[in-house]
């Protein structure tokens, strides 16, 4: 009788075979055959399996056009490499990966055929992100060598794999495939068996509210997109991924996450289902939420959708001069922005003392330019000549903008708005920089309402290219317009968003920070591996653990529980560990300890 696999130590896998030759299986082959692996390539289709060997000789002779290969290199690489349309080339592989369709049916198909033909040791893997891995291995004769091998497209560039264990996958199996994804310079996380894993577990998630947003009409695709990328330093925004990776890819796999979590986060939106069933399934199609100039293309086309650049619609009011309201870093970066682009600024605090102390800080910040030579001195100078600091709001009687950045109390910004509502002149436009709370109210605070709207800043301000304009139902058109031009003089990348909570950014933001903390409560993976997972299979600047420690734990929060009022969605409840840690004043970097403890200061 054979040893049980658990207790039989593995060689090196060296023979493997890749099943489904589209572009992941594709670019898992070249990976295999640059690590020196004996790769068998095998598709039903003759035309797809020549098309993928056509592709591997592309990529490779680019990279020997780069530096990064030689030729010799390129030569014994492609050696390693043979197609087949016969599953039963696979017979000799010590590893199958299988990357065909997200189906139950095929892939189980395809498993049942390899139990035939390969050798008892061989360890079979599915590609799949979105079906049950368990189910899977429970289906096969051999369900004790079934796991899940997640590569990330495209998988030459990207580093993550996940390897995903099912309660019957052997430790050794798991050992094996873990040494092999270092072996192909990749960064492997281990994870347990649940539609998504970790990486896409998150992504979808967040891809789905994304598109529920735009269907709702709330922003337009553009806006969504821009909001992302230049307010959390994506690489892509929501919809632009959503149609590279598939509308009917990304249904299918929140399809699968909804009928085991039964979050209504998870719930794909009607609209993925309408595009998916009229055939608008991304780039692949030429169409979907965008509209490309060709099927497989990456270039965008103007279509009906499309904003109308310079569009009309009512004139601006002038703004020669802004007032900022407060004495923190959010006020002191505004009033920096705003004299940068030659505005007149008069920063006010509640006394003379604040006010001179965030002038100063402005100053060490110009300071800092010169100093990286983006500014002169004389431009420094000049710059921080503009700002007049002032101890009361009575300063503000001539200024054509008031922009308040005051703390996050709506109490305290609705007092606030009462005196400006006193002190500044008719016609000025009076705007609050709050990334949570209903701008509406601070409107009704005033005998103006139509005069005031929402300008959301992002920390650092005279860094961050992102402007939220948030209109209220109140609003008047030429304010809306003048907000929009002054945006256009600083510098910043404006988005329209209704007066909801969380605009656009928050929104889509937290809940997807909030389903990461409750991944960790439940012990499904750990701050590291998740935080690494959405760095490399994501293309994210930070982790989410790593950005809630410098958002801080009590901010984060506090934007939590306003979604979760406002939306009433049980699954925007924050998450208990969330609470906790809060309750236990661990709020992230300011105190030294979050989620992750930090060197005092």
């Amino acid at each position: 009788m054979a040893a049980p696999l658990s207790d039989t130590p593995l060689s090196p896998l060296q023979t493997i075979a890749v099943i489904g030759l589209g572009t992941m299986g594709t670019g898992i082959t070249e990976v295999l055959a640059k690590a020196g692996r004996e790769v068998i390539g095998i598709d039903i289709s003759e035309t797809q399996a020549a098309r993928s060997l056509a592709a591997v000789e592309a990529s490779t002779a680019r990279a020997v056009q780069r530096g990064r290969l030689t030729e010799q290199e390129r030569t014994a690489l492609l050696a390693r490499v043979r197609v087949s349309t016969d599953l039963r080339t696979a017979a000799d592989a010590d590893l199958v990966i299988e990357v065909a369709p997200e189906s139950y049916e095929i892939k189980q198909q395809i498993f049942r055929e390899l139990d035939g033909l390969v050798r008892p040791e061989t360890i079979l893997a599915t590609g799949t992100n979105a079906l049950s891995v368990t189910r899977l291995a429970a289906d096969s004769a051999r369900p004790e060598r079934v796991l899940g091998l997640h590569f990330f497209n495209p998988a030459p560039a990207m580093k993550l794999v996940e390897v995903v264990s099912s309660v019957l996958t052997a430790p050794t199996a798991v050992t094996a495939v873990t040494n092999l994804a270092l072996d192909l310079g990749k960064e492997p996380v281990a994870v347990g068996d649940r539609p998504g894993f970790v990486a896409d577990g998150l992504l979808f998630g967040y891809l789905n509210q994304a598109a529920a947003m735009y269907e709702a009409r709330y922003a337009s695709r553009e806006d969504i997109d821009a909001a992302m990328r230049l307010g959390c330093g994506l690489p892509m925004g929501p919809l632009a991924l959503l149609d590279l990776i598939g509308v009917d890819t990304a249904r299918t796999v929140l399809e699968a996450m909804y009928s085991e979590s039964h979050d209504r986060l998870h719930a794909p939106a009607p609209i993925l289902k309408q595009l998916s069933e009229a055939g608008l399934t991304g780039r692949k199609s030429g169409r979907g939420f965008y509209t490309y100039d060709a099927p497989g293309s990456a270039t965008v086309v103007p279509d009906a959708l499309t904003p109308l650049s310079g569009a009309g619609g009512a004139p601006g009011r002038e703004v020669g001069s802004v007032g900022v309201a407060g004495s923190g870093t959010m006020a002191s970066g505004i009033a920096e922005v705003f004299a940068k682009a030659g505005y007149d600024v008069v920063l006010a605090a509640r006394s003379e003392e604040k006010a001179q102390t965030a002038k100063a800080r402005i100053g060490k910040s110009l300071a800092r330019s010169v100093d990286k030579g983006r500014l002169t001195a004389e431009a420094a100078a000049q710059i921080l000549d503009r700002i007049t600091p002032a101890g009361s709001y009575d300063a503000f009687a001539d200024v054509d903008l008031a922009l308040e950045a005051v703390a996050e109390d709506l109490e305290i910004k609705q007092q606030l708005f009462a005196t400006l509502d006193k002190v500044c002149k008719p016609g000025a436009v009076l705007a609050t920089t709050t990334s949570s709370l209903p701008v509406v109210a601070c409107a009704r605070a005033t005998s103006r309402p139509q005069d005031v709207i929402g300008m959301h800043f992002f920390n650092p301000a005279p860094a961050m290219k992102l402007v939220e304009v948030v209109r209220t139902v109140l609003t008047a058109d030429d304010v809306h317009a003048t907000v929009r031009e002054v945006c256009g003089r600083i510098k910043k990348h404006a988005v329209d968003c209704g007066d909801r909570a969380g605009f656009i950014v928050n929104a889509l933001l937290f809940p997807y920070l909030n389903n990461a903390i409750k991944m960790v409560q439940e012990h499904y993976a750990s701050l590291d591996d998740i935080d690494a997972a959405m760095k490399l299979g994501g293309g994210y600047p930070m982790g989410p653990f790593e950005l809630l420690d410098v958002v801080g734990l009590d901010v984060s929060l506090a934007i939590e529980k306003v979604l979760h009022r406002e939306f009433r969605d049980p699954g925007l409840a924050p998450a208990p560990l969330l609470e906790h840690l809060v309750a236990a004043g661990c709020l992230g970097r300011k105190t030294g300890r979050g989620f992750r403890e930090y060197a005092r200061r």
